[in-house]
């Protein structure tokens, strides 16, 4: 089986390997899908409980993030190039997936609930409109689904991105365990690597090449 290589991604060549491919990457879809579904589902009836004993609403702003990652995850239109490696993999998976391994805290916020509902609704806000700006080109692994450079990604490249940070953070000051700092700390820092890999992957489009060009920063104005 002969291969076609560019800057790490790799097709096989041949019907069959087309097949393949195919049928592995359909498969990998699927099993995402319910996976997403199943841990949400669970995230879910955790902050709800919490929120029937503590009466604690920022919970629910990052429940609200997270469902709109099940929403779009459920509809994004199939990818022309796809980052398939190991590295994107691990990247994707756990960037994904572990901000909903958190768990809602009895204890007392760090900050006034009223300063963790606003970063929390700044950052909802914020994958909002990332979201209804990529519409169905929103994805999970590195992929080019289609450029984007409207709306909020006019001012920053992975504004959905930012969006969770803040929510993130949100939801650790107000439920502050060790464990949330830490999968939280953990799945926005393989967050930031995801954005570097992306665009290992969009920068192969010479629009996205452009787009980059014209837009400075990945996340945060000034930062990085």
């Amino acid at each position: 089986m002969s291969f076609a290589v560019t800057r790490g991604l790799t097709w096989p060549r041949g019907r069959a390997a087309s097949v393949g491919v195919r049928a592995q990457a359909f498969t990998g879809e699927r099993v995402s899908k319910v996976l997403i579904v199943v841990l949400f589902s669970a995230m879910a009836m955790r902050i709800a409980r919490d929120v029937a004993i503590t009466h604690h609403t920022t919970g629910l702003l990052l429940l609200a993030s997270e469902a709109l990652v099940v929403v779009f995850t459920m509809l994004r239109r199939p990818a022309g190039t796809v980052d398939r490696s190991l590295n994107a993999r691990i990247l994707t998976i756990f960037s994904t997936f572990a901000p909903q391994l958190v768990r809602p805290a009895s204890l007392h916020p760090l900050t006034p609930e009223s300063f963790t509902l606003l970063l929390s609704g700044i950052g909802l806000i914020l994958v909002v409109l990332g979201k209804v700006s990529l519409g169905r080109s929103f994805g999970l692994a590195p992929a080019n689904r289609g450029v984007v450079s409207t709306g909020v990604y006019r001012f920053v490249r992975h504004p959905i991105y930012m969006g969770y940070l803040l929510t993130h953070v949100g939801f650790a000051i107000a439920n502050p365990i060790g464990w949330n700092f830490f999968i939280l700390i953990a799945a926005d820092a393989t967050l930031m690597l995801r954005a570097i890999r992306e665009e290992h992957t969009l920068a192969l489009d010479p629009e996205y090449f452009g787009y980059m060009q014209r837009v400075r920063w990945r996340i945060a104005p000034g930062l990085f």
